[in-house]
């Protein structure tokens, strides 16, 4: 049985000015962030539709029924701007459907729903992911704070598991470091305090504690935070090529889309 899911987000765009003596020039360059996580699905019973960034703002559904083709929706790195400001809005001044309001109702009504870390996600850099008290947020186990929410650790840090029989890291034992690989930050958030939510897996007590892993669910639907990133930077090499981290992935949109873990 396949199970069909959206990842919307993780690319960008950088601009460059060189400058050589008297004269200058400018550049553009195409970034993407996904690829881990595409090559760690392929061949899976989980077919992985990439919605860029730049691509969703126009192209993800204006309607139930373009959500209701997929069965788990994956938010990395994505601010809701992107979401809320198509050029009919933006540049036309029409009203649309809102797309956050659909995704919930979605969630609601049985799908998943997926939050990765990253710069533009949950508050994101300076604040500007705004998903706080937006409707996408009602169906996350978490809610996201009001502030610039990065946590960098550039000395690295591991993840501790809490609940080692929760379906979202079955066969997933640590390295012979006796740690997961290193992450390099997260997003800092705060658990909803509701008997269906539970912390996963979190930060080291000496780097806060942070929850790193939280699941929950939204009426008919599941939901998981995942505070860091599903690649670099934020996601070290060593964690990308880890055999974990695809049976990471398939473990908790397995049970974001009630299937059980292989």
């Amino acid at each position: 049985m396949t199970t069909r899911v959206l990842l919307v987000g993780e690319s960008w765009v950088s601009s460059a000015t060189h400058y050589k003596g008297f004269d200058q020039f400018g550049s553009v360059t195409f970034h993407t962030g996904a690829e881990p996580l595409v090559q760690a699905l392929e061949g899976s019973e989980f077919e992985l539709s990439w919605m860029k960034a730049h691509e969703a703002v126009e192209a993800f559904p204006f309607d139930a029924a373009g959500l209701d083709a997929f069965d788990a929706f994956i938010l990395s790195d994505i601010g809701a701007n992107s979401l809320l400001l198509p050029p009919e809005v933006w540049l036309h001044s029409r009203t649309v459907p809102n797309r956050l309001k659909l995704l919930r109702d979605r969630v609601e009504r049985g799908a998943g729903l997926l939050m990765c870390g990253g710069y533009f996600s949950f508050q994101g850099i300076d604040g500007k992911a705004r998903w706080r008290r937006t409707p996408v947020e009602e169906a996350l186990p978490v809610t996201c704070l009001p502030w610039d929410d990065r946590v960098e650790i550039p000395e690295g840090t591991s993840g501790e598991i809490l609940l080692p029989d929760h379906p979202t890291v079955a066969g997933l034992s640590p390295n012979q470091t006796g740690a997961w690989p290193a992450l390099l930050g997260i997003n800092e958030v705060e658990v909803r305090e509701r008997d269906d939510v539970e912390i996963v897996a979190r930060l080291p007590a000496d780097q806060g504690g942070h929850p790193l892993l939280v699941t929950g669910k939204y009426g008919k639907g599941r939901s998981a935070a995942w505070t860091s990133d599903i690649g670099p930077h934020w996601l070290s090499p060593a964690f990308c090529e880890w055999p974990g981290y695809a049976q990471l992935w398939k473990n908790v949109l397995g049970w974001i889309t009630h299937r059980e873990p292989a």
